[in-house]
């Protein structure tokens, strides 16, 4: 997958900013404050629905300006498919278009086009709450398992039917169907999501081996949100229901599931320091990366903020030579170029950001 062109209007400090890429190494430079993360802010907009840096109303959208507006087009190799796809977003509301047709939800946009994006906050994938690594396997699964998402919809809509309910305190009748729509959603939603795991175990342990051999050997361990081996999602549901009804939301189920890594050199992420955390999170994410390479038979567009300060020279390089051996195309932002990228015999398209422009060099 290899994005061909990115437009965007009303992003941040660009009023109208366009970008056409190379296949392969893309380096993005320019002063702190230029707008070189805001480039990638937009491609994972188009990716995710949202910012990593926050909500579209937290800042992205230009001052004085009502919204943004995204355009991208992209290569599917696979299929040898042209494809493009066209956001504006307002911080509240969004349209949408796909290959030309209307979308009405914006996970339309967001299976459509891969991108595993690597920047200064991406520790809170170990170290943050679990809504986050409910996300990353979430993502997987959305790209590689069509029939997915129509089940994660089920879920989320019966979910949202049953804490409605509870909150107005309603009677056991009318809780039962949800509890039973949640159950049939859930049950194989949690399967899905600890088959994906399962999956993902050796690339994240060799990756883990490789990039960070100091935390020793890795386990991935699912963690479904009920006690699962105990009981069916259905007899949780009503075990917890006196409290829920007390409460005014559901305490169990899928929702509240999560993940856990363990160091065999360490005792838990809890001791990670922050230089370890950023690498166990980008293990995560070219695990993720590889994993999506197998199954759909091409890379996702990798997306690397920064870089420079987040990892050093050594791990640069390493993270480098595996991405350019896999002919997945990059973005690179920094002020200058990262002094592993400077070593390389390898062919980079240059952009530079200055006073809201981007110019190649």
């Amino acid at each position: 997958m290899h994005v061909t062109r990115l437009d965007a209007r009303g992003l941040r400090r660009f009023a109208d900013v366009s970008l056409l890429p190379a296949p392969g190494i893309n380096l993005i430079t320019g002063e702190n404050g230029a707008g070189k993360t805001s480039l990638l802010e937009a491609l994972h907009l188009m990716a995710y629905g949202r910012s990593f840096r926050g909500r579209v109303r937290d800042g992205l959208i230009r001052s004085g300006d009502p919204a943004l507006e995204v355009f991208v087009e992209w290569q599917e190799l696979r299929r040898d498919q042209r494809r493009k796809a066209g956001l504006r977003h307002s911080g509240q509301d969004w349209v949408g278009r796909l290959d030309g047709a209307s979308v009405s939800q914006l996970g339309e946009l967001c299976a459509a086009l891969a991108v595993v994006s690597f920047e200064p906050g991406s520790h809170s994938l170990i170290t943050g709450p679990g809504e986050i690594r409910r996300r990353y396997l979430d993502w997987g699964l959305f790209h590689v398992e069509h029939d997915f998402t129509p089940l994660w919809r089920r879920y989320t809509r019966a979910l949202k039917q049953r804490n409605a309910l509870l909150k107005v305190r309603a009677r056991d009748g009318q809780l039962d169907a949800w509890d039973r729509e949640l159950s049939e959603a859930g049950e194989p939603l949690s399967r899905r999501r600890q088959q994906y795991l399962d999956e993902l175990q050796p690339r994240f342990a060799a990756l883990a081996a490789e990039l960070a051999p100091g935390l020793g050997s890795i386990r991935l361990d699912y963690v479904p949100g009920w006690r699962r081996e105990e009981f069916p999602l259905a007899d949780a549901l009503l075990l917890a229901r006196e409290r829920d009804q007390q409460q005014g939301f559901t305490s169990v189920g899928p929702h509240r599931a999560d993940w856990r890594i363990g160091y065999g050199a360490i005792p838990g992420r809890e001791a990670l320091s922050r230089g370890q955390a950023k690498l166990v999170a980008l293990v995560a994410l070219l695990a993720q990366a590889e994993q999506h390479a197998q199954v759909q038979g091409e890379w996702p567009v990798i997306a690397l903020d920064d870089l420079a300060s987040e990892l050093d020279r050594r791990h640069q390089r390493r993270v480098l030579e595996r991405l350019i051996a896999s002919r997945a195309q990059v973005f690179i932002t920094g002020t200058e170029a990262p002094p592993a990228l400077a070593e390389m015999d390898v062919e980079i398209a240059r952009f530079h950001v200055e006073h809201g422009n981007l110019k190649p060099e």
